[in-house]
């Protein structure tokens, strides 16, 4: 789906659809003030004050056909320049504009009107309503003006608008498919996590999660043994000595839990990395060592607003799939192009594309020479072309400490998920005093990088739950095959002789032999979404055979048992 602020016209459709859609709601609610209506990446909305009126879902029928009649009337939209003062005088009567005017600098002040209704915007707009025909109402909510728990609650209702009706469907239906594949609705109908007010916002993983999880761990650990990475793990808590040489304490304090322990003050770790650095200093260094590849998958804490968790995408405990990369400054780009190829082989695997951005040097507030970050830039754009891959430039976002290269991938409704990173760090090496002896008996720094594939193995699940709509591969699958005997006492020897099999085999199959009518127990396991039915009934008794179908399919194949062993093998082992 479409990010619409990325999108520069989809960008100023949206906003002026808010402003028509503020027009409306004045006409049908003539005491609404309004505060702001921005665009956001998925579509726009606008914050009302409707007085003691409110909005429900059926009246967003209203508005919409208030809109409608605004866009078919196709008023031009016309922009004007006022002085402060003026400006102030026309909105005289509404507190929430007379705030915003009070907080802009003397100056040209700019409105707009269509028609009737006149409202404080810098722009720009289309030129008239009748280009805002193809738009919906999507929802809405309360909101506190200006984001304060102490204010007022303002209405807030979400819409979206394009240049086509195609295009408007296209993206309903989008949406409609992203609320099906809901992790949250999925997760707990396929039993893979559930959230508890005792632990708001740290996921309990359940035993078919928990499987998922194990899975993609042993995966992440195969992958990264092939390029020659160790493995570490450090504590979860550490004294607040660490935090205040690595800058957390100084700058992310407000997001650790911390604690007392022996008259000491701790901190449960919200980032792997300055536990690396310490795994680093406890050994001497030589440049013949390096590269050092240090992975670990570690559980961090981040104290995350209430208001912001959101299932597994957003919580307040997770595990990083981190790994730090010591090096010298010739290896860097080698290095990058041994992440990136990593990060593609392993994103191939799941069915997932994904574009690479190199964010530069901010323009303010970083460390190091400029020298080093053109460096260190041009490093990153080299081994992206090494690699083969295509990337955008965000100008003046790397962190105060490095550029980085952030990874954002598709999902198969395309929405974009920013998973993967690759992060040059001038920054903690020099906190850490970290050195390594030169060929010239010099210590010297060395160059490190920061890097995830997953990201967050939690909300990697989460994703792929979304990706997959549940209907995980089979070498994902909680459980893989349904064992479905036709009849219970004709066909259960054979069916527990091929169960017994599969689980020695190392798959996870379940037998149904429920006295129920096979067409109910085949279509349990598909609403289960078990990636395999096998079927056994007389023929397949006699033959030593199953019949298998698949998942989504109403085709059956019928296939000796020792052949039908062999397939499952190959489409584990080919992660197909």
């Amino acid at each position: 789906m479409i990010d619409i602020k990325q999108d520069e016209k989809l960008s100023v459709i949206n906003h002026s659809c808010a402003h028509m859609m503020a027009q409306a709601v004045k006409r049908l609610y003539p005491q609404a003030k309004f505060w702001v209506g921005p665009v956001v990446s998925e579509g726009f909305y606008y914050d009302m004050d409707l007085g003691d009126a409110v909005i429900r879902d059926e009246d967003l029928e209203k508005i919409e056909k208030e809109m409608k009649k605004i866009a078919k009337d196709g008023k031009r939209i016309v922009r004007e320049e006022l002085s402060k003062a003026d400006a102030l005088a026309l909105f005289h009567d509404d507190p929430y504009k007379l705030d915003l005017i009070e907080g802009l600098e003397d100056g040209e002040i700019t409105v707009y009107r269509q028609g009737e209704f006149v409202d404080l915007c810098r722009g720009p707009h289309v030129e008239s309503v009748k280009q805002l025909k193809h738009f919906k109402l999507l929802k809405h909510s309360g909101a506190y003006w200006k984001g304060d728990a102490n204010n007022r609650v303002l209405q807030r209702v979400y819409g979206i608008c394009f240049e086509s009706k195609e295009a408007l469907e296209e993206h309903l239906y989008a949406l409609e498919e992203a609320k099906k594949r809901d992790h949250k609705k999925l997760g707990k109908e396929m039993e893979l996590f559930m959230m508890s007010e005792y632990a708001p916002g740290m996921p309990f993983l359940l035993p078919n999660g928990m499987i998922i999880r194990n899975i993609l761990e042993q995966f992440w650990y195969e992958e990264h043994t092939k390029e020659h990475y160790q493995f570490i793990k450090t504590p979860i808590m550490m004294s607040r000595e660490l935090w205040e040489v690595s800058g957390h304490w100084d700058n992310y304090k407000e997001n650790m839990y911390t604690s007392e322990v022996d008259d000491r003050e701790f901190a449960i770790k919200p980032m792997n990395c300055p536990g690396s650095m310490l795994v680093y200093k406890n050994g001497l260094h030589s440049y013949k060592d390096l590269p050092i590849r240090m992975g670990e998958l570690g559980q961090v804490h981040r104290h995350e607003a209430s208001g912001a968790l959101n299932g597994l995408f957003r919580v307040r405990t997770f595990t990083q799939d981190d790994a730090h990369i010591f090096m010298r400054p010739d290896q860097i780009e080698s290095e990058v192009v041994g992440v990136i190829r990593l990060i593609d082989r392993i994103y191939s695997i799941f069915g997932l594309q994904y574009d690479i951005e190199l964010s530069t040097r901010p323009k303010e507030k970083y460390i190091g020479s400029i020298e080093i970050w053109d460096r260190s830039e041009k490093a990153l754009a080299d081994a992206c072309k090494a690699a083969g891959k295509d990337y955008k430039i965000n100008e003046g976002d790397g962190a105060f400490y490095g550029p980085k290269l952030d990874i954002h991938i598709k999902d198969s409704l395309g929405r974009v998920w920013q998973c993967g990173t690759i992060q040059l760090d001038m920054n903690l090496p020099e906190r850490f005093d970290l050195t390594y002896v030169d060929h010239d008996g010099k210590k010297v720094r060395p160059v490190m990088l920061h890097r995830v594939v997953f990201g967050s193995v939690e909300r990697f699940i989460g994703i792929l739950i979304e990706h997959y709509a549940g209907k995980f591969p089979l070498w994902l699958a909680p459980q893989q095959v349904a064992v479905v005997p036709v009849h219970w006492e004709k066909h259960i020897d054979y069916a527990n002789e091929v169960q017994n099999l599969l689980s020695a085999a190392g798959f996870r199959s379940k037998l149904d032999a429920r006295n129920e009518k096979l067409g109910y127990r085949i279509r349990e396991a598909q609403i289960r979404k078990v990636p395999l039915q096998v079927v056994v009934g007389d023929g397949e008794c006699e033959n030593r055979s199953v019949t298998l179908r698949r998942l989504g399919s109403k085709d059956s194949l019928n296939m000796p048992l020792d052949e039908f062993m062999e397939l499952l093998q190959r489409e584990v082992e080919e992660k197909r």
